[in-house]
């Protein structure tokens, strides 16, 4: 089968590209050395996280918010608001933290579910988990301010959970 100038040029400028791009991406790889957090000084959440090869982690499970009043009749009585249940829910994620030698310092990364709120017409209350998040992180007491993603779902596996959340902590290096 014979190839065409046209083709040629086509698979040379691809394969061109593909070198180019490899060896730009290659050329910005800088190994930390150090939990590093990156992102701007207003924002209260990091871009990114970068974490050495040799750092142990510890990973949480989904959790979620502990039971304030088991003879509650509704969700607030029982569990509280996002607000609420996602302050219950850091308390407990630092207890796990403190168990493993490790504190909210060295979150560095949050993944939270928000479930909607029947009280607030059926949405997300975003800003209860934002009001939570900001008594815990980004504080004069704990500077961190993990990288993190907030997602809104249809529902969590007690209908009374408004928020579950899953925390990534590096172990600090020993020096």
């Amino acid at each position: 089968m014979k190839i065409g100038n046209k083709a040629k040029v086509i698979i040379g400028a691809s394969l061109l590209s593909c070198f180019v791009g490899a060896s730009v991406y290659a050329a910005t790889y800088k190994p930390v050395h150090k939990v590093t957090y990156f992102g701007t000084e207003t924002s209260s959440i990091s871009s990114a996280v970068a974490i050495p090869k040799d750092v142990a982690s510890f990973w949480t499970s989904g959790t979620v918010p502990p039971v304030l009043n088991r003879d509650g009749k509704t969700i607030y009585e029982k569990y509280g608001n996002t607000q609420t249940q996602g302050e219950g829910i850091l308390k407990g994620i630092e207890a796990q933290l403190k168990e493993q030698g490790l504190s909210l310092k060295d979150v560095t990364y949050l993944r939270v579910y928000v479930a909607p709120d029947a009280a607030l017409g059926g949405k997300p209350d975003y800003q209860g988990w934002f009001g939570a998040y900001a008594k815990y992180f980004n504080t004069k007491d704990n500077p961190t301010k993990p990288a993190r993603s907030t997602v809104g779902v249809s529902s969590l596996v007690n209908s009374d959970w408004l928020i579950e959340i899953e925390a990534f902590a590096a172990y600090p290096k020993s020096k």
